[in-house]
């Protein structure tokens, strides 16, 4: 395994599906990311039509003018400034115009004053046509062929570039199910440049746990320690969701196992304060302590709080921490809204007419979240209202109608009598062909489908 001694890479990876991030936050990101310790970004946003489906075209002068701004803002708080380019939907690997084309582009941003580069294969069909296959074999021996001769000439002229690449099966799933064909990982280990990075994502594309032993065994196949690029808070795979618990998952001992940690969040840049606060202090954390994530989380959560600062009550922190523990992580709600969830499940699953001071109890808690949903209406910092505001509303309609199910069964003579809302009516609530289409299929915990069932007409409920 090669070892390339080049600094461990710290930061974010602005890599998602959904609007690109504006200039105004990406430096308040810079700015996060100087005083946090963090000592990366990379411009990687799916959408940006020039960064992957219009890759052959070059920027415009006022699109120029915005990168070199941008990579001298980087530059200016000691950031590296990493440009990716994504050609993989339709780049032609035997043909040598396309790598021309890839030249251009890297030569562009050289005079932008960019000196760190990204090749990106993810999320491509691993189809080769008949030219391709002809000269190079396989899909990881032409990608291997164009990042090479793109990696030689960057380096020619700029000797002290970091070069990144992302393989097509970027994950351990992927690996497993040979996308890319047979031997991809191990054709990029033996073909790929040492010098050159790859990244991964786990075992998972969103990875709950990256254990060690995983990333040894990788090491061994790629022959050199991945980048992570973790996509544990991201949230273009779910507009109903976003991620704001603390980095989690990941054990202090795998920093030694990987030359970087670059996290790829909420596609909303104001949710994504208390992601980046825990990884910074994850990267920073003494290696003979245990990494302990809440509270890593609950303090990350307090430097968040004036970030909420209302037109009317102040939040409290711990109505803060008890609505961000209903957007915690993918794979688990955080500690309050878990025992909210367990506490309603348990009383609806008793008689209503044995709930006594049970739902009383309950209805405090629920009242506690009701409010603060309304108390973000009036949110000084409206972009973070803004990226709020739908999914909020989504839980507070959820807690309105269970709290006035609790409240309704609680009424004297009503613990058998049906129970219908004003509010939330057959088509207007969890409504629309998404949520049709939802019911016909079922996620068993084991991870497999199976046929649910559906109204056959209608708008749904």
């Amino acid at each position: 395994m090669t070892d390339t001694q080049q600094p461990f890479l710290a930061g974010v990876i602005e890599g998602f599906y959904g609007p690109p991030w504006s200039p105004a936050e990406r430096l308040e990101l810079f700015d996060w990311m100087a005083a946090w310790g963090l000592n990366t970004y990379a411009y990687a946003p799916k959408d940006d039509l020039k960064h992957r489906a219009l890759w052959r075209e070059p920027y415009a002068d006022a699109e120029a003018r915005a990168l070199a701004d941008l990579i001298g803002a980087a530059g200016q708080r000691h950031l590296q400034f990493i440009y990716a380019l994504s050609p993989g939907l339709d780049i032609r690997y035997s043909d040598p115009t396309e790598r021309d084309l890839l030249r251009q582009r890297f030569d562009q941003l050289l005079a932008l004053g960019c000196r760190n580069f990204a090749l990106l294969f993810d999320d491509i069909p691993d189809a080769l046509s008949t030219a391709d296959r002809e000269q190079f074999g396989s899909f990881a021996a032409a990608q291997c062929h164009v990042a090479n001769s793109l990696f030689d000439w960057t380096r020619q002229r700029c000797p002290e570039a970091r070069f990144l690449f992302c393989p097509t099966a970027y994950c351990g799933r992927m690996a497993a199910a040979q996308l890319g064909g047979p031997n991809y990982l191990a054709t990029l280990g033996a073909q790929l440049a040492p010098e050159v990075d790859v990244f991964w994502t786990g075992p998972e594309i969103i990875s709950r746990d990256i254990p060690v032993a995983h990333v040894r065994q990788l090491q061994e196949v790629l022959r050199r320690k991945p980048v992570i690029w973790d996509n544990l808070h991201a949230n273009d795979y779910d507009s109903r969701r976003f991620f704001c618990g603390p980095y989690a998952g990941r054990p202090v001992e795998l920093r030694a196992e990987v030359a970087g940690l670059l996290a790829n969040p909420n596609t909303e840049f104001p949710l994504n304060f208390v992601p980046l606060r825990t990884l910074a202090q994850f990267v920073r954390h003494p290696a003979a302590a245990a990494w302990r994530p809440r509270q890593a989380y609950l303090d990350a959560m307090a430097e968040w709080l004036p970030h909420f600062a209302t037109l009317g009550e102040a939040l409290a922190l711990e109505d803060l921490v008890f609505l961000g523990d209903c957007y915690y992580l993918p794979h688990q709600e955080g500690d309050r809204a878990e025992a909210f969830y367990q506490s309603t499940r348990a009383l609806l699953e008793q008689d209503p007419a044995g709930w006594g001071g049970a739902a009383a109890a309950w209805r405090r808690e629920a009242a506690r979240l009701l409010r603060v949903s309304g108390q973000l209406t009036g949110l000084r910092r409206r972009p973070l209202f803004h990226a709020l505001s739908r999914r909020v509303w989504e839980l507070r309609e959820e807690i309105a109608l269970l709290d006035y199910y609790v409240e309704f069964k609680s009424r004297p003579g009503h613990a058998a009598t049906p129970c219908r809302s004003d509010f939330h009516q057959p088509g207007t609530f969890r409504g629309g062909m998404v949520a049709r289409l939802q019911k016909l299929l079922t996620l068993d915990p084991d991870g497999t489908w199976s046929p649910g069932s559906s109204p056959a007409t209608g708008a749904g409920v």
